[in-house]
């Protein structure tokens, strides 16, 4: 019984950071129907920056998301009004092109500039662990989470408290309604990407520290993210955070009874097996065929 609560506990932790770097992704995708490829690249990008930092002037990798984050705000908003912004109007297939051909030149840049291997944050207490009532609770996946959730909080707050998120969930909704009301389509749009690229200065910054990576690891993070994004339903952040809670239990039960190398292939088939019931996703909204562009 312990063993399962372990299991149990570890993949809450580990869903709550899946959720968050999965919400800048869906957040794009709901407001602008742009999936952005290069979401699992920011990510690289960000883990690779703090893992200079904590090594060359020792700043705490999760800490360093203080950092990291309003510099992907900046780099998500330019390149919104500077690359995305000029395929706009165009099929979804030209934003998967575009944004694909972004995370390629990422991926190259940093591997010109720091090279093509394994890196990793390990601050001190990496290797240490809470004990909450007879159950070890890894301090990095706890500081983590706890990242996450204040990360996720605070979108929630500006998506739902703030006019800002009020432009950006109406612009979501209705554009045409949106615009007519004096919602600035362009400036929305810059500012939904921008929000949606600074979740990976938090999501880098703690994946620097949870998992080694180098720059080629894009791919797999993408695989991953944009399989929370289709099982929580394209464009739904609770749908997001559902999703990476199923698919970081199911990791971590798997990994628990039946192996950690099957933990990848059931992260994957409970998607399958999700979208064979449901295809559009648990808080997808099916569309008419009749509408439908």
């Amino acid at each position: 019984m312990t063993q399962f609560i372990q299991a149990l506990a570890l993949g809450v932790l580990i869903g709550g950071i899946y959720a968050l770097m999965a919400s800048g992704l869906t957040l794009i995708f709901g407001v602008l129907r742009i999936i952005n490829i290069a979401q699992g690249a920011f990510l690289i990008l960000v883990a690779t920056f703090t893992w200079w930092l904590w090594r060359t002037i020792g700043i705490d990798p999760i800490l360093a998301a203080v950092i990291t984050t309003p510099l992907m705000f900046g780099l998500g908003w330019v390149t919104y009004r500077f690359v995305i912004s000029r395929i706009k109007g165009q099929s979804p297939s030209m934003s998967v092109l575009l944004t694909f051909g972004l995370a390629l030149v990422i991926e190259g840049v940093l591997n010109v500039t720091v090279g093509n291997r394994f890196r990793s944050a390990t601050p001190s207490y990496f290797e240490e662990s809470f004990s909450v009532g007879g159950i070890l609770l890894p301090k990095a996946q706890t500081y983590g989470f706890l990242a996450a959730i204040v990360v996720l909080g605070g979108l929630y707050l500006i998506l739902t408290r703030t006019w800002t998120g009020r432009a950006i969930r109406a612009t979501s909704q209705n554009p045409s309604a949106a615009a007519l009301v004096g919602i600035g389509a362009t400036a929305t749009a810059a500012l939904a990407f921008a929000l949606g690229s600074a979740s990976a200065g938090v999501g880098g910054s703690i994946l620097s520290t949870l998992y080694p990576f180098f720059p080629a690891s894009h791919y797999d993070w993408i695989s991953r993210l944009l399989g929370i994004v289709v099982l929580g339903g394209m464009g739904s952040l609770p749908g997001a955070l559902t999703g990476a809670l199923i698919l970081g239990l199911a990791e971590t039960l798997t990994a628990t009874y039946g192996g950690l190398q099957w933990s990848t292939l059931v992260f994957y088939l409970v998607i399958m097996v999700v979208l064979l019931v449901r295809p559009q996703g648990l808080f997808g909204a099916r569309l008419r065929e009749d509408v439908a562009v």
